[in-house]
């Protein structure tokens, strides 16, 4: 699944895509109690990394994902930061008991992930609701959005 994100990134940003050695998510990140993982505390330990100045660092997780004030998260970026963690868990459609569908994960994965990497860029979100970069509260809303950036959005996304 991540080689087929990388070549989807790389075809939305004209860049290249790097997918990096598997490492587990930090302790302190987990909530017992909702068990769910903090995605603000993974990207505090992302954001201590050394990246080279135009580089992303996407963490990718199957654990589902919160912020304090929100259920759950699909992902989360520093806005205008160089870091971004999106999970699996809730773009499958096994959390909703229905049949495993592979290539509606993947598309879903690709748009999210585009999505926290367009908050690097100093994208807020997008009116349209066919942009990538339109906010997504349930599923649903990121089936219905495309995996690239409008006319508005894309030429502030560097290329």
């Amino acid at each position: 699944m991540l080689a087929g994100l990388c070549g989807g990134l790389g075809a939305v940003f004209g860049s290249r895509c790097q997918v990096l050695r598997t490492e587990p998510l930090p302790p302190r990140a987990f909530h017992a109690g909702r068990q769910q993982y903090s995605s603000t505390e993974i990207l505090a330990g992302l954001a201590a990394r050394v990246i080279p100045d135009s580089s992303r660092l996407v963490a990718v997780t199957s654990s589902d994902l919160f912020v304090p004030v929100l259920t759950f998260v699909f992902g989360e970026a520093q806005l205008e930061g160089r870091c971004a963690v999106v999970s699996t868990c809730r773009l499958r459609q096994e959390f909703y008991g229905l049949p495993a569908d592979a290539k509606l994960e993947s598309a879903r994965l690709l748009k999210e992930t585009v999505h926290e990497l367009g908050h690097t860029f100093h994208l807020a979100h997008c009116e349209n609701y066919e942009c990538v970069m339109a906010p997504s509260h349930a599923v649903e809303w990121i089936d219905l959005k495309s995996s690239t950036f409008c006319e508005a959005c894309r030429p502030r996304v560097p290329s």
